[in-house]
């Protein structure tokens, strides 16, 4: 299980890499800092992205005690959301490096 947990995690970085690395870009050629926030960069990717980001964002439902939560999360920077479950992931496969006892 702990390597599921970690090929996550390396996913996930790759992910925050990927988005700082066009934000970077465009940070450059606009000439001002642009930080793409989460919601926008999913909606982005394809129709199917668009379509999850609204139908979280729909008022009502079973979902609507967590609403605000994710909306906060929709509004932050995607490269520090996917550094922040990177990290997550990597905590939830950490392994803790065996003591060889000497013979």
């Amino acid at each position: 299980m702990a390597i599921l947990f970690r090929l996550a995690s390396v996913l996930a970085l790759l992910a925050a890499l990927l988005a700082g690395t066009v934000d970077a870009v465009r940070s450059v050629s606009e000439t001002a800092v642009v930080m793409t926030p989460l919601g926008i960069a999913v909606a982005s990717i394809s129709t199917s992205g668009l379509e999850m980001i609204e139908a979280l964002e729909r008022p009502g439902g079973s979902f609507a005690a967590m609403q605000p939560v994710v909306r906060w999360f929709l509004q932050q920077p995607a490269f520090a959301v996917f550094l922040i479950v990177a990290l997550l992931f990597w905590m939830a496969g950490y392994r803790p490096a065996r003591r060889r006892q000497l013979a």
